[in-house]
């Protein structure tokens, strides 16, 4: 992460003026990761921006400080979001950042336990409903119809401009777009941002190019996929078990314009590239963000991305969002005296 806000370092591609208060917690400057063993699994250049490495946990702070350094600016009293948990942590942290109430609106009993501690411990008022993150969303919506609270869910324009700029960071490490970019998919805004992001700095002449861009859904939760909404979504990729994509329309537009496609992903393969990224590679990211690293996987295999290719796969979050998870997909801890034959034992046989 860098000391300096991301609004002043990417000011000149941002609607913000010398007014508008900066609300930061110095987001953004992620690490772009090679990974050479899944690049020699797949036969292409695969690299992975890490997300996870933002303040709260996730991309979702690249938004946030705009969103609500625009809610600031615009007088706002609080903010609100619908969350499948991502969005909650962020909004949280960055609300009590400016001295903002904050109330967030969750699936009742479908949020990681890491994204609840956050949005708890910032405080957040938490409101749990029967029902999943589309209601949620639904119900938020009519709220700022009425009153003087900011909307801070990727349906606010501030949130896809300040998205935007992980697209201008890959492109300021590789020196230009890479040839694809992979990325998961749940309300599809940060497809969509990329998207504007690397056209932007094609226009700016900062790159030659838009990579192909390819979206991954989990099968459970595949609206876009199957091209009508899932009412019950399901998957073990909390962060996409999402139904109704707000920006779908706009995130499809985006893939086909650039030449990929959206696909879906198996829980099944989100949970191999979610072990074979913290197994080989080191990196440990949420169950969400593997959906893309298994979708290049398999784009690779069945010949849809050419041997060589550079591949920056976007891991949107930490694992430590899902502490479960991590516990239950692991081998489980030994229990043994406090003797040194003990150890041994375990350790060598």
């Amino acid at each position: 992460m860098s000391t300096t806000p991301l609004i002043e370092r990417y000011r000149e591609f941002l609607p913000v003026s010398d007014s508008t208060p900066i609300v930061s917690l110095g987001e953004g400057g992620t690490p772009l990761v090679e990974l050479p063993r899944l690049s020699d699994r797949a036969g292409v250049r695969m690299l992975a921006k890490v997300e996870g490495a933002n303040p709260t946990g996730s991309f979702k702070d690249r938004g946030m400080t705009m969103a609500v350094s625009k809610a600031v600016e615009e007088g706002a009293e609080a903010v609100i979001c619908a969350s499948t948990g991502n969005t909650s942590a962020s909004a949280a942290a960055y609300a009590a950042r400016a001295g903002l109430k904050v109330a967030v609106v969750i699936p009742e009993g479908r949020i990681a336990a890491g994204k609840l501690a956050q949005a708890m411990v910032h405080g957040a008022k938490v409101l749990a409903l029967d029902g999943g993150f589309d209601a949620a969303l639904d119900i938020v919506r009519e709220v700022v119809e009425s009153h003087n609270v900011a909307l801070v869910n990727s349906l606010n324009e501030y949130r896809i401009d300040g998205q935007r700029t992980g697209a201008y960071e890959i492109c300021d490490v590789l020196g230009d777009a890479p040839d694809v970019l992979a990325i998961p998919v749940g309300n599809a805004g940060n497809v969509s941002s990329y998207s504007l992001g690397f056209a932007g700095y094609r226009d700016a002449g900062r790159s030659t190019r838009v990579p192909v861009l390819f979206g991954f859904q989990a099968e459970g939760a595949a609206p876009l996929v199957l091209g009508r909404p899932v009412n019950d979504p399901e998957t073990v990729a909390t962060a996409i078990r999402i139904g109704r994509p707000a920006r779908g329309e706009q995130a499809l537009g985006a893939m086909v314009d650039s030449g990929g496609a959206v696909a879906a992903i198996s829980d099944r393969d989100i949970l191999e590239a979610y072990r074979l990224l913290a197994t080989q590679e080191g990196v440990f990211c949420e169950p969400a963000s593997a959906a893309s690293v298994a979708g290049v996987l398999r784009r690779a295999a069945d010949g849809d991305i050419a041997p060589g290719s550079t591949v920056v796969c976007v891991l949107t979050g930490h694992g430590l969002k899902d502490p479960d998870m991590a516990i239950n997909r692991s081998p489980a801890v030994q229990q043994l005296p406090a003797e040194l034959r003990a150890v041994e034992e375990a350790l060598f046989g």
